[in-house]
């Protein structure tokens, strides 16, 4: 079948009338207006993304219900990412990677973000009340070089900058699936959880991650992926953490605990 034409052209063969309101109701142009429309002030959270899609970038199950839980309790939301090329590209449907490709981290996570997404260098904590990290592979190979290095890995700069200013002024931090590796680099003695630390015949496929985490010099926090007790608060830190995908379980107790830990992150706001 031949080519679907632009999306501007798609709205044009529509009519004038059309186009004209659309642009009227997005002012910044498309992407302003597939974002979430604004609402009361509520707490102002970043979420900072790694691409788009579970083995080279952010888990889009995981974004997509933390982008949820916010909009349901009320947060104000914009999405970063870092302007860097991805670590590699993996073919989702064969589970490999595609040799030939390269990709750009901010580029593929604007596809989640609707278009509205910045670059991480534009990120403070002055313009938001906190921040949380979605998991996917990509935290662990793009964010930082966990995937290849283990408890020896580096954290990209801006990520680290990211997590020590929201630590230092206090403001809450949220983690899931295995992004918590970032804080358990990051922040000295901080709390985490992964979940389990034995695999029990498959249920808990990466739980050798709870180890590295150990040695990184954080304390590991056993903890379910169910609503029961899916999330795990460092007070002290105001780390907040769930396990996620790092569970072979239903979908729906990954969204229910991606919910416990935004509950929590906005409860710590004292917004």
């Amino acid at each position: 079948p031949p080519p679907l034409p632009p999306p501007s052209a798609m709205l044009a063969s529509r009519g004038p009338a059309l186009c004209t309101a659309l642009r009227r109701a997005a002012p910044g142009g498309l992407a302003s207006f597939h974002s979430s429309a604004r609402r009361c002030r509520g707490p102002r959270v970043a979420v900072v993304l790694s691409g788009c899609g579970v083995y080279d970038g952010t888990e889009i199950h995981e974004a997509s219900a933390v982008l949820v839980h916010l909009s349901r309790g009320g947060a104000e939301v914009h999405m970063y990412a870092p302007d860097v090329p991805q670590m590699h590209v993996i073919d989702h449907s064969k589970g490999q990677p595609a040799e030939a490709e390269s990709r750009n981290v901010l580029v593929e996570s604007a596809r989640i973000a609707r278009g509205k997404i910045a670059s991480l260098t534009k990120l403070t904590t002055a313009d938001h009340d906190a921040v949380i990290f979605p998991g996917g592979f990509g935290a662990a190979k793009n964010l930082s070089t966990f995937a290849v290095d283990g408890k020896d890995c580096k954290v990209n700069r801006e990520v680290e900058r990211v997590l020590k200013d929201f630590h230092k002024a206090g403001k809450p931090i949220g983690l899931c699936c295995i992004s918590p590796v970032l804080a358990a680099k990051v922040l000295s003695g901080a709390e985490v959880t992964v979940g389990h630390e034995e695999e029990e015949g498959g249920k808990w496929p990466y739980a050798g991650t709870a180890g590295a985490i150990k040695e990184l010099g954080a304390k590991h926090c056993v903890k379910e992926v169910t609503i029961s007790f899916p999330a795990h608060v460092d007070t002290k830190n105001k780390v907040v953490t769930t396990p996620a995908f790092m569970c072979e379980t239903a979908l729906h107790h990954i969204f229910d605990g991606i919910g416990a830990m935004v509950k929590n992150v906005l409860k710590l706001t004292g917004k």
